[in-house]
């Protein structure tokens, strides 16, 4: 027969005080009032439930403001008064919030009373790091410990290791991000001792989150949204869904659309914030929906593109593309879903000796979506025409509007790439900025300018320029340029960087209205295709042979030149 807990044998004539041992969510409570904080929500009851009656691997995924730390914070406390030999390790996304994670837990044993006995002896280790409590036995391991994910696991030892937040948007914006960070908490396994416990804690920050994969290794998944799902989301959740949430909807559907945490969201604040993140990054946030990486809502494919190392005077007369894996790019940036990569070409256009063919652009054009002064950007594109196919060497943006800097790096742009036109689309300022644009271009590199007006929604012009282009391949982008794009929002704030990067917008474009928060670069690259699209009417083998007929009677008409001393009429050869 199993003893009775310890608490119980302690305190034989005080039943009330056993709550606080027996059950997080009064512990909790308890917590709560000592910090002045309001009462736990239903929500937050309820993921402490969860926490102390959940499996052995699990992943909580709850909505942005929830309290997850504090609450992760005060279960930490809650199994140390249980049990001070445990071994915990909570593992945060960086160093400083893991050290913030300790300092706060180490202040809530110095506070509470409850939890005072538990204070690091002088002999004990008591950090920001790490530290032990008062009746631990001696150990190598700390009763417990804070470290960043990229910091260093190996060597620890836990019972329960607590990765809270680990998933943050500056290690998982890229897919090599993700595959790094999903190799890093392999080393759990490595950490944890016989029978303890794996407890996520998280949002998603991606639509291939790692806690959509940790599904797949077998870990129990637990969803709390910021709203009640309605009939078709729902579907989505499949059984993820917290029983809580799950058993009120099936009580109530008309709960549906509402929040799911009146106390910690109102209606009206959760609609505020779906305005303020918009659809995409709402359904992440706030209702852990990572279904919006359906490949149907977004069109557009790196793995379309063909990267290669572009010339800016000459280029092969046929790019090959292949979508077989020995063909994708690894060590470039890749923004893309998951799987979504850059390819190389499976090969060129040769002749009989096997040498590469090559042939001078037959055309080069800027094109500029303008902005004016604020967060957006002026797009600019540098597009090159060859057989057909487009090259584009260069896309950027400026984000300081028509500042006397942008439009001389503008002009220089044109100088550096032999433009033959600039096209701006006008309606900005009806024109105003090719009229700014010119005298500098006077001054730097005189060239045609051409004004465009563009017409309909922007999602819908920018998808059906591009996607047909991308879908035959026709569409070759320098392999400088990805490493460029990526690093040219380095002096950006971490949570917006992202929106800048051309291949960022280009993968999450939808034909929603508003579906990117910037897409600058992007429109600037749908004008420069569109330019072209007049171009691409003919096959490019068609096109290949024709160009060569063209070579061919240029060289004619030089030897009959040189030969005859002028040129005969055409219909005297023979």
């Amino acid at each position: 027969m199993a003893s009775r807990p310890w608490w119980r044998e302690q305190y034989p004539d005080e039943p009330d005080a056993w709550k606080f041992y027996e059950d997080f969510r009064a512990f909790l409570v308890m917590v709560w009032e000592h910090l002045n904080l309001p009462p736990p929500t239903l929500i937050q009851l309820d993921i402490a439930r969860a926490l102390q009656h959940g499996d052995r691997r699990e992943v909580y995924q709850a909505f942005r403001g929830v309290g997850k730390s504090w609450i992760t914070s005060a279960f930490v406390c809650w199994l140390l008064l249980r049990d001070p030999q445990l071994n915990i390790l909570v593992v945060s996304a960086s160093k400083e919030r893991a050290d913030n994670f300790t300092t706060f837990t180490l202040r809530l044993i110095s506070e509470l009373p409850i939890l005072q006995h538990l204070m690091p002896r002088n002999d004990q280790r008591c950090s920001k790091v790490a530290f032990d409590v008062a009746l631990a036995e001696a150990d190598h391991a700390p009763s417990v410990k804070s470290v960043g994910i990229s910091g260093q696991l190996a060597g620890s030892r836990a019972d329960v290791i607590i990765p809270d937040d680990v998933e943050v948007p500056n290690n998982s914006a890229t897919q090599m991000m993700r595959d790094k960070l999903g190799e890093a908490v392999k080393e759990f396994d490595a950490i944890l001792k016989p029978g303890g416990r794996i407890i996520y804690l998280g949002t998603p920050q991606t639509e291939f989150s790692l806690y959509k994969t940790l599904q797949e290794r077998g870990y129990t998944v637990r969803i709390w949204p910021a709203r009640y799902p309605n009939p078709e989301q729902r579907k989505r959740y499949a059984d993820l869904l917290a029983t809580y949430i799950a058993s009120k909807l099936d009580n109530d559907p008309t709960l549906a659309g509402k929040s799911t945490d009146p106390k910690r969201f109102t209606d009206f604040d959760l609609i505020e914030r779906e305005l303020s993140y918009g659809k995409a990054g709402f359904a992440l946030q706030f209702m852990l929906d990572t279904s919006l990486s359906d490949v149907d809502r977004y069109p557009l494919k790196l793995n379309d593109l063909i990267v290669t190392d572009m010339d800016w005077e000459r280029a092969p007369e046929k790019l090959i593309w292949s979508g077989s894996t020995e063909h994708i790019l690894n060590d470039v940036p890749c923004v893309g879903f998951n799987g979504d990569k850059f390819h190389k070409p499976m090969d060129y256009a040769r002749d009989v000796y096997g040498n590469i063919v090559t042939q001078k652009y037959q055309g080069c054009v800027l094109t500029i979506d303008p902005s004016g002064r604020g967060k957006d950007e002026t797009g600019v594109a540098i597009s090159k025409m060859l057989n057909s196919q487009i090259f584009v060497p260069f896309v950027g943006g400026f984000r300081d509007g028509y500042s006397e800097k942008t439009l001389t790096a503008i002009a220089t742009l044109a100088k550096t790439y032999k433009v033959n036109m600039i096209r701006i689309e006008d309606n900005f300022g009806d024109g105003m900025f090719a009229a700014l644009l010119k005298p500098y271009l006077q001054r730097i590199y005189p060239c045609t300018i051409e004004d465009y007006h563009s017409t309909g929604q922007k999602e819908l012009r920018i998808i059906d320029i591009l996607e047909p282009v991308m879908n035959q391949h026709r569409l070759v982008i320098d392999r400088k340029m990805i490493d460029a794009d990526y690093r040219s929002v380095d002096d950006i704030a971490q949570d917006q960087k992202l929106s800048y990067q051309l291949f960022y917008q280009l993968t999450r474009i939808t034909r929603d209205r508003g579906a990117l928060r910037r897409d600058d670069r992007l429109e600037a690259l749908s004008l420069a295709v569109g330019y072209w699209v007049e171009q691409m009417s003919k096959d490019i083998d068609e096109a290949v042979e024709d160009n060569r007929a063209a070579l061919l009677q240029a060289e004619l008409d030089r030897f009959m030149e040189h030969a005859l001393g002028h040129q005969p009429a055409p219909d005297t050869w023979a």
